[in-house]
This record gives C-alpha cells, structure tokens and sequence, in this order.
C-alpha cells in the first residue's frame, strides 16, 4: 500500500469506473437448527453468470480499491433490490483498505441510500496474500465493530487464514473451509481439527460457521456438534442475482433427522434449557 488518497474522508483512488462489469451471486446460509436462512454471502459473477474467476482475473492492482468498493457497493444493492431480510455477507481483501474509515465511506452511504442497517452487515476477510501488516488488519476488525458491522475470517483453517490470526485478531464469526468440512462424517482426522477448532472458538467467544457442506451426512455430523451454522452446496448453489426462495421443506426435514438422532457423546446440545448452556455459541 501507498499513500492514503483520502479527500474529504473519501478514497479517490476508488472513484471511477471499472473497465468490466461485474455483478453478484447470494448464497444462503443456515442454522439447522432454527430451519432457517440466517444470511447471504454475496459472490462476485460475470454479467451473465461467468465465474469469479474471470472477473478477478481482470483486477490489477491499480484496480484492487476500486474493485472492492464497487463489490460492496453491488452487493448491498442487489440485496436491497431483492428484498432481502437476512444479514448480507460481503468479501473483502484487507489489502485493499488502507484506511478503514474513509475507505468504509461508499459503503455508508450505499447502506444509508437504500436503508440497509449495519448490524445486518458482515465483512469476511478472504486473505489470497499475506497480511504482513497484521495491526494494520485488526485495526479493520476494531473499527467496523465500532461501526456495527460484524467480521469473519474466511477459509478458516487453510491457506493464510490459520490459526496465528487469532494471537492478534478477534473476529465475531470463523468460517470453517470446505477442505476440512469434506467427509467430516466419515473422516475421523477431520472430526478431530473440527471439534478443536470449535472448542477453541468456544473459549474465544468467536461464533464458527461450517462453509462447504455438501452431503446430509456432513449436514448431521456437523449439527450433532453443535455446528449448526452451514453454507455450501447442500442447501443450495450461489444464484445469479436472486435468493433461495424453495429451502423451508428440507431444513424442515433434516431438522426432524437430526432431533430422532441421539446426541453426540460427550457434546453438549446447541439449543439451551434450563442448566444447559451450548457448547458452540450460534451468535447472529
């Protein structure tokens, strides 16, 4: 990162158009629990439903701020458009913030323009380089905490989003990646690092969410842990512009499976009663 652009509490280094276009794509998440759509994830698509690689292939670093602000800015839009109720989860690289506050501004305004509140904003930080400047990331974290929104860490568990981010950060959500929530059913290695990963997020007071659930086995194996909180291509695949509006009967059905199960051994159940607290909190 360079100098800030800041002008008037603005980052004129994300004024502009792109040279692309670019829209989103939401994907549900759940809590199985409750049987309900909890929040969206807004992924970034081609015009007519190309993949996301074909847009970020176009970004260069002259663009990384600009690009950033302008995802944010669609996916509250389209949210707004659509008539969303739930949080909106949007993506953001931390390198591309060089100043939280002004560069949150476009965001403000969006958000104030359409009537979307901060608390049904989350920010995920999706880390494809290393952050070398790791206060420079929790002043990020600190600072829309302060504004309302709420963050996540990404990936959790692979790549750069691993366990040292918590010595010094302290999100509000982790989002378990795909790669350790595979055949966590089956996967006896895999159940090991989940439940120390959700027992650690436990201790942290950091609600977990499980990403790239695929198969009702991992669904269960998952919920009877307490994780109740999933996303992934199970429930439903990202949509072009539109939300998932045909999930009510299967989270209806997979929660009646998963309430004829026994508990988990050893696993304290998700939902409170009296003398009975949960042993993953569940959060927002």
């Amino acid at each position: 990162m360079t100098h800030c652009a800041r002008v008037n509490m603005r980052c004129n280094r994300c004024d502009g158009d792109l040279p692309f276009d670019f829209t989103m794509a939401f994907q549900p998440i759940v809590d199985t629990q409750q049987a309900r759509i909890v929040a969206y994830e807004a992924l970034v698509r081609g015009p007519e439903g190309e993949s996301a690689y074909s847009i970020l292939s176009q970004v260069t670093s002259e663009l990384l701020y600009r690009f950033d602000q302008a995802c944010r800015v669609r996916a509250i839009e389209l949210a707004s458009a659509l008539g969303m109720q739930e949080a909106l989860s949007i993506n953001f690289l931390p390198n591309a913030v060089y100043d939280p506050h002004a560069c949150i501004q476009a965001t403000l305004e969006t958000s104030a323009r359409v009537g979307w509140p901060a608390e049904r904003l989350i920010f995920e930080i999706t880390e494809t380089e290393r952050v070398s400047d790791r206060q420079h990331l929790r002043n990020i974290i600190d600072t829309y905490r302060d504004m309302g929104f709420t963050t996540a860490i990404d990936d959790f568990g692979t790549g750069y989003a691993n366990l040292d981010l918590l010595t010094d950060l302290q999100p509000d959500k982790l989002k378990i990646d795909r790669e350790l929530i595979m055949n966590c059913d089956q996967d006896r290695r895999r159940q090991i690092l989940i439940k120390t990963i959700a027992l650690m997020a436990q201790e942290l007071k950091i609600d977990v969410i499980a990403e790239g659930v695929e198969t009702q086995g991992e669904a269960l194996w998952l919920a009877r842990q307490g994780l109740t909180r999933q996303q992934g291509f199970y429930y439903a695949r990202p949509a072009l512009k539109a939300l998932c509006t045909d999930l009510d009967d299967r989270l209806l059905r997979l929660r009646d499976v998963m309430n004829a199960m026994p508990p988990a051994t050893g696993v304290a159940s998700s939902t409170p009663t009296a003398g009975n607290t949960p042993m993953f909190p569940q959060g927002h």
